[in-house]
């Protein structure tokens, strides 16, 4: 079995070498990364630019584009028809409710949607990487068990994993996406030259993360583990809608 390892933090990052470290004895595991940190790159490809891979003294793969451009490289030339499954992270921060719009490590996972095997985003819910060892342990875990899975095709598993010691971990629950409240305004920034510029600011708080959601889980010590589909079609409105579009008729 082989598994393509991806992220948004980079090729160097320290969750990336710790989801190697943990699935290299239990798969043959290769490694597409950006060779620098391209947090909130979400699902772009780059079609302005030819995209250079370089191998690491390590053997990861480093690569001049975002997280998808990673695994679709990875999928359809580095290691054309021999991947089985596409693992992400450890991403160093949450990837909860709202964020998987905008995620690296998630897009990266949602590439992989085309093989037979379930897709896994990993990340820890804080920048320390005191409990990084505890990450891995889970995330191995349950890459183990990915046989066992019997899910829809193209249904990808987001998992946010507290920032906890692994003893102080309480287990795992299936939850829902919770929803944030609107960011922060944008900081404006002012160059040496006195050219303005704009830092986009910090993602809102958890405005809908009540019981159920992955927000909840990870807050009360448990790791969260969210089923993701691409369709996102909204079945819900389509009576609605289509009595509208049939008055413009």
């Amino acid at each position: 079995m082989r598994i393509l390892i991806a992220n948004d933090d980079g090729v160097l990052a320290p969750g990336l070498k710790a989801l190697h470290a943990a699935l290299s004895d239990y798969a043959d595991c290769v490694v597409v990364a950006p060779h620098e940190d391209r947090s909130g790159a979400s699902s772009s490809l780059s079609l302005d630019k030819p995209l250079r891979p370089f191998v690491l003294e390590n053997g990861f793969i480093g690569l001049n584009g975002t997280p998808t451009d990673c695994v679709h490289l990875g999928l359809n030339a580095l290691f054309e028809n021999s991947v089985d499954m596409v693992v992400s992270g450890i991403n160093q921060g949450a990837n909860l409710g709202d964020d998987v719009l905008y995620s690296g490590t998630v897009a990266a996972a949602l590439e992989g949607r085309f093989l037979g095997r379930t897709a896994m985003a990993f990340s820890l819910v804080g920048r320390q990487l005191d409990n990084m060892p505890a990450a891995a342990h889970i995330a191995r875990r349950m890459v183990e068990a990915h046989g066992e899975l019997d899910l829809p095709a193209r249904t990808v598993l987001n998992i946010n994993i507290p920032n906890l010691p692994l003893e102080q971990i309480k287990g795992l629950r299936l939850t829902r996406l919770g929803h944030r409240a609107r960011a922060a305004k944008p900081v404006k920034w002012v160059d040496p030259r006195g050219k303005e510029g704009y830092w986009i600011s910090v993602a809102g708080d958890a405005e809908d993360g009540g019981e159920g959601t992955d927000f909840h889980a990870v807050m009360q010590g448990y790791v969260s583990v969210t089923p993701l589909r691409i369709d996102k079609t909204h079945y819900e409105v389509f009576d609605h809608l289509g009595d509208w579009l049939e008055g413009l008729r």
